[in-house]
């Protein structure tokens, strides 16, 4: 065999390969490849998108973190006032109502004293009435001598 012969054949059937590559297997890769290329350039978007979001996500979830707790310190100190007010509030009403039952107590006690002073002169008159009559050795008539005993009274 001819070397020329083999080398013009092998050149035909290279030719031949090529032109049936180019026809029939190049086009359905080049599809698959350029979808799969576009598949490729839509996941890096969609993740450079959900990058971005988590980033707005992030900053909105600090900035909602941050106002929480400015509410939440805002609550407290006013929860704290209103104690603080209240608390006063009670205090006052314990003053008044322990100095009105002072004075009532003290009136009470006025009273008591009083009346007990009233029954401690009126035992002191029976008294005298009865040492009186024990010393004159006969009764003493109350009626009779009421006047003497409410100057008596009125004495002690």
């Amino acid at each position: 065999m001819n070397i020329n012969l083999t080398l013009i054949s092998q050149a035909i059937a290279f030719a031949v390969f090529i032109w049936f590559t180019v026809k029939f297997v190049w086009p359905p890769m080049l599809t698959a490849i350029t979808e799969r290329q576009k598949k490729i350039e839509e996941g890096l978007a969609a993740a450079e998108r959900s990058k971005k979001d988590l980033e707005l996500a992030q900053a909105r979830s600090t900035d909602t973190l941050r106002e929480a707790r400015e509410k939440s310190t805002e609550m407290i100190g006013g929860a704290e006032r209103q104690a603080a007010h209240i608390i006063e509030e009670a205090r006052t009403e314990a003053t008044k109502i322990i100095s009105m039952a002072r004075v009532s107590a003290e009136g009470e006690a006025t009273v008591a004293a009083q009346r007990a002073k009233e029954n401690l002169r009126d035992q002191v008159a029976l008294l005298a009435v009865a040492g009186a009559e024990k010393i004159l050795r006969r009764e003493v008539n109350a009626q009779v001598h009421s006047e003497l005993l409410a100057s008596l009274k009125s004495e002690l």
